[in-house]
């Protein structure tokens, strides 16, 4: 699809304003192009340097400056594939024209936001209408983001239950808050913030044998799992969210669906879970669910669950947040929900999905470094492994040694510098590329991801090529990290 910058202007958002107008100091789209140069070092001075000095390690610091739709241009006017889409926060792409019209009308009608004692005509209906596409569920609460929501959950969980532990899984990602940071299975994430909650238990993914042994002591709150997991794309067996969610009822325990990245139609159904035919206790959602243009999370949950926790006029606060079921989130959820509709936006991520994968499957049967292609719509995950030739066994080998997973970056570097295609590796140590694209690509888009993959993953199995200069590049520099230089 095509994304016009024009169907709202800063002229009509302007209308009806006077003196403000001309106070250039409010033109913060002039500011942001005018410290366009100072970027990096006012990240480096006052946010975090480390960011930076690994931007320009890889040869990323390019600068974006604009995004419309599936595409990111840089400060020289270099054109972009995104198929990282803001850790899947842009599922429509950038700047969509008819989620800016609905924010546009919000900050025109001079509503009365958050007044804290009346609630909200936009959040009622934003939850009228995600519980009808989750109509295994009743209630809605809104949040911040993904992680405040898995916070909700743990909270109405263990108030529902009576019960304090939690179990998830073996290389989940819940989110870095602290109760959600106690159920993330990437340990670079919990080193130096222990300790974590003790009541966090952690069994393996895809193994109902060792659920049940987890559950069986009867004092676990909820279990928690994301129905395909981001970190490596890990997608269960046919049978174990089903035996998964049997097990959860057989003892009392709560299920707990964290489709906060698979949720809002990234895998070609609303839910992830429909793949499946699975309901669940509580389902969260987040990411794309305001088009990326505000903070947002919900937790769904079964009216019990709810009527346990806020059970008296007194208790009405008992969890809450200030800026949660603000307008702007709110109207852009609804409007997202009807761009999904009206766009068919799910079906074009299931048909685009299907494509790619498929393309994907086939690459790999020419290419010893390709192990595995696996996704549903367009969560994608391309895996990587070591050859089976000799020579390039050797230098896999090499890479691995001085840092395991280095040998991704040999992909998603020439990807982005040489391409123009921005990926990301699918977890610490992983050797797993995930792609995120926004849901609306087209056929040409698919070209452009398909095309530049072969490109670079044919130059990784000519050695020596300009990929294992690369290669040789960054074992440098990890050994200098690892020795503190």
């Amino acid at each position: 699809m095509t994304i016009t910058r024009d169907a709202v202007t800063p002229t009509q958002i302007s209308a009806g304003t006077s003196s403000s107008s001309a106070d250039d100091r409010y033109d913060l789209a002039a500011l942001a192009e005018r410290r366009d140069g100072d970027r990096y070092a006012l990240h480096s001075k006052h946010l975090n340097e480390m960011m930076v000095r690994m931007l320009r390690t890889i040869g990323y610091d390019v600068g974006f400056t604009r995004g419309v739709g599936p595409y990111l241009f840089d400060r020289a006017g270099d054109k972009y594939l995104d198929l990282l889409s803001g850790w899947g926060v842009f599922a429509l792409g950038r700047n969509h024209p008819k989620i800016r019209q609905a924010l546009v009308s919000v900050l025109m009608s001079d509503s009365a936001n958050l007044v804290q004692f009346d609630v909200s005509v936009l959040a009622g209906v934003l939850a009228e209408r995600l519980l009808k596409l989750v109509p295994f569920v009743d209630k809605a609460f809104f949040a911040n983001s993904g992680a405040e929501a898995v916070e909700a959950a743990i909270k109405f969980a263990r108030c529902a239950t009576g019960r304090p532990a939690i179990v998830h899984c073996a290389h989940a990602f819940h989110g870095l808050t602290y109760g959600a940071l106690s159920m993330n299975g990437d340990a670079i994430f919990k080193k130096g913030f222990e300790p974590h909650l003790p009541e966090a238990r952690e069994v393996p993914f895809d193994d109902l044998a060792s659920l049940e042994i987890a559950l069986r002591r009867r004092d676990v709150a909820a279990f928690f799992v994301e129905p395909i997991q981001g970190k490596g794309v890990n997608i269960p067996g046919e049978g174990y969210l089903r035996g998964a969610a049997d097990l959860c009822k057989k003892y009392g325990t709560l299920f707990v669906a964290d489709e906060i990245q698979t949720g809002v139609g990234r895998t070609g159904r609303f839910l992830a879970l429909e793949h499946w035919g699975v309901e669940a206790d509580m389902v969260l959602l987040a990411k794309a669910l305001s088009g990326g243009h505000a903070p947002i999370g919900v937790t769904l949950a079964k009216k019990w669950i709810f009527d346990k926790v806020f059970d008296r006029m007194d208790r009405a606060v008992v969890h809450g947040s200030t800026f949660s079921k603000n307008d702007l989130a709110m109207a852009a959820g609804v409007a997202t929900l009807n761009v999904l509709e009206d766009e068919r936006v799910i079906e074009n991520a299931a048909v685009k999905g299907a494509r790619l994968i498929d393309a994907f499957k086939t690459m790999a049967e020419g290419y010893e470094f390709v192990h595995d292609v696996r996704g549903k719509g367009l969560m994608i995950g391309v895996e990587f492994g070591p050859p089976k030739s000799l020579k390039l066994k050797a230098a896999w080998s090499l890479l691995e040694t001085v840092n395991v997973g280095l040998f991704c970056q040999l992909i998603s570097i020439p990807l982005f510098r040489d391409h123009k295609v921005l990926t990301q590796v699918a977890g610490h140590g992983n050797h797993t590329i995930k792609l995120l694209p926004p849901l609306n690509l087209d056929d040409s888009d698919c070209d452009w991801a398909l095309g530049s993959f072969d490109a670079v993953i044919k130059d990784a199995h000519d050695a020596p090529s300009a990929v294992w200069s690369l290669g040789k590049t960054l074992a440098e520099h990890a050994v200098k990290a690892r020795l503190g230089a």
